[in-house]
């Protein structure tokens, strides 16, 4: 196993751009825009943007877009959030080479410097500063297109500031971070909605009917076009093909590399994006289907065939890791589960864990049925209150799923090592921090704080 990135100067600065955090945060865009106009606005700057908001399948639609966009030989830049293990994930650069990678550790810690030492000591969020770094980083990076991921919700979340994408894409949405968008459905699309600009096309992903209303609503008040999912472009699975389908096209496609039915609308909704993409990126159907085949997105159904966690769990088990954190996204993985039990049918472990403010209940009444046991493990590296094992494990058995609570990881996997001695099928899921956790153990590292 190679020897972990030494991380620690970046872990240091970033620790210092925590302090700098408001007691009191207003949805606003004033305190990045303050200081981004003392950058000298590398917003403005920048590469090309492909704008992405949604609930699920933002970090799926980045990577399909990246793929496509290297499989035509292009350099892309990525931005997204939460990281996984090491910040630097978040801010993937452009190489000469055409392969977007991690920033590098002298380079993040350059730039996290230097907008520090711009921004003086003035109250600004975490997410606002680091974004300010990353535009830093991209505006200094030759590339063809940055494809920009949302925070959180869309109209004042900091990555609004690109004042004029080249196309926008929302993702399926569903009730999500309801304690700061709003407590119903329609408030948190009006919110991710706002990432919609007059005259960039919006491919708009499957959604609930009173989603797409607001949606309708915010395109039709800013005069930005938009492509529906089931009415301008369809997609569906179809003698192990991915078929796309327009009024005036059918493009006959690969099926795409991440593991999944809920990967069919993901995909469909990033052929559409990829059409509007044609011309700036010289896109033809072989390499968007080449961009969508290879994929790859850790945590995401990532199976876990070798390594540490493989080891602990033992030769009868049938490792993944997801991570899914809200109701939609555990029927999409339910549903998953359900697929490959048909496939190859084997009991189904899950091993969950959550942060506080998530709903246990909501999470997992969908894998009941599929789920025979449950380990319930805490959830480490989490800047927000999370469940105890013994709450969680409570809380599965008051939806009919047997549970024991765990100490840690470790331990729940050692234990999976220990007592199954025939082929059985585990998932770990809960939360993208305990997805982190679980492979900063396989790499043998420790995971950078969100």
């Amino acid at each position: 196993m190679p020897t972990p990135p030494d991380v620690s100067r970046s872990t240091a600065v970033l620790a210092s751009l925590k302090t700098l955090h408001p007691l009191l945060i207003d949805l606003s865009l004033g305190r990045i825009e303050r200081l981004l106009a003392k950058l000298g606005h590398p917003e403005r700057r920048l590469p090309p943007v492909v704008h992405i908001a949604g609930t699920n399948g933002k970090g799926s639609t980045t990577a399909y877009l990246r793929a496509i966009a290297e499989a035509a030989g292009k350099r892309a830049h990525v931005y997204t959030s939460p990281h996984l293990v090491h910040f630097h994930e978040r801010i993937s650069l452009a190489g000469a080479d055409g392969v977007s990678r991690p920033i590098a550790e002298d380079r993040l810690v350059e730039v996290l410097e230097r907008v520090k030492t711009v921004n003086g000591g003035e109250q600004i969020t975490f997410f606002e500063i680091t974004t300010a770094a990353a535009f830093v980083a991209f505006a200094e990076t030759p590339a063809d297109v940055l494809i920009l991921e949302v925070g959180l919700g869309g109209e004042f979340d900091t990555t609004n500031v690109v004042a004029r994408p080249h196309v926008c894409v929302i993702t399926p949405i569903s009730m999500d971070h309801a304690e700061k968008l709003g407590g119903t459905l329609r408030s948190i699309a009006a919110a991710k909605a706002g990432i919609l600009k007059r005259d960039v096309p919006a491919v708009i992903s499957e959604q609930d009917p009173d989603v797409l209303d607001v949606i309708r609503e915010t395109a039709r008040r800013v005069r930005a076009p938009v492509l529906v999912w089931g009415e301008d472009y369809d997609a569906y699975e179809q003698n192990g093909r991915l078929i796309y389908q327009t009024e005036t096209e059918l493009l006959d496609l690969p099926l795409p590399g991440l593991v999944g039915r809920h990967q069919i609308i993901n995909a469909g909704a990033v052929v559409a994006a990829a059409q509007q993409l044609r011309a700036l990126l010289g896109l033809d159907e072989n390499t968007i289907g080449r961009g969508l085949a290879q994929t790859r997105w850790p945590a995401r159904m990532q199976r876990l065939a070798t390594g540490q966690l493989a080891q602990r769990a033992g030769p009868h088990v049938e490792l993944w890791l997801d991570g899914g954190h809200n109701p939609a996204g555990a029927k999409v993985i339910a549903q998953t589960l359900a697929d490959l039990d048909d496939i190859r049918p084997m009991p189904v472990v899950l091993v969950f864990g959550m942060q506080g403010h998530r709903d246990p209940s909501g999470f997992l009444r969908p894998f009941a049925g599929i789920v025979k046991h449950m380990l319930t493990v805490p959830v480490p590296g989490s800047h927000e209150k999370v469940h105890t094992p013994a709450d969680l494990a409570a809380i599965a058995r008051g939806v009919g799923i047997a549970a024991d609570p765990c100490t840690d990881l470790a331990a729940a996997l050692d234990r999976l090592g220990r007592e199954t001695h025939t082929p059985t099928r585990v998932l770990i899921a809960g939360s993208l921090y305990l997805a982190g956790h679980a492979l900063a153990l396989q790499e043998g590292t420790t995971a950078q704080a969100n």
